[in-house]
């Protein structure tokens, strides 16, 4: 009987340590943002063009290989070409870290606090399948 809640207790403390990752990145992601957007002299609301200006900005942007694809003063895709952890766990053979759900808790926040109007979807991230040319992708989206 105790390894069933053995089993238990650790799928309970693995979900609580996504939950605090997921937490530690709702503050990180709105602090980083504006601390790039005052380095960058920029105010709240400037739309997809600020958001653009800020993703490449970002820690990640020094670490990981990303771009921007489709962008227009409504809308922009975001991808992650090559992810240094991913990449990683490929080389080791592991799958794919699932980030997703942190993810869309990163970049919405992220993207709010550059401009509040702009709306976050996630095109494909890990758990999800994703081609070969790219990890994760974002649209970015400017509601009037």
């Amino acid at each position: 009987m105790d390894d069933p809640k053995n089993w238990l207790a650790h799928d309970g403390v693995w979900f609580q340590a996504v939950e605090v990752d997921t937490e530690a990145w709702r503050s990180f992601t709105v602090i980083e943002a504006r601390r790039i957007m005052d380095r960058l002299g920029l105010k709240p609301g400037g739309g997809i063009p600020a958001l653009v200006e800020c993703l490449k900005h970002r820690f990640y942007a020094r670490l990981n290989l990303q771009n921007v694809v489709e962008q227009s003063d409504n809308r922009v895709v975001f991808r992650m070409l090559d992810c240094r952890v991913q990449s990683a766990r490929k080389r080791k053979g592991l799958a794919d870290h699932p980030c997703k759900s942190v993810g869309i808790v990163e970049y919405s926040e992220f993207s709010k606090a550059v401009d509040p109007r702009i709306t976050t979807s996630c095109i494909a991230c890990p758990p999800d399948a994703h081609p070969e040319e790219f990890w994760c992708a974002w649209e970015f989206s400017l509601s009037a």
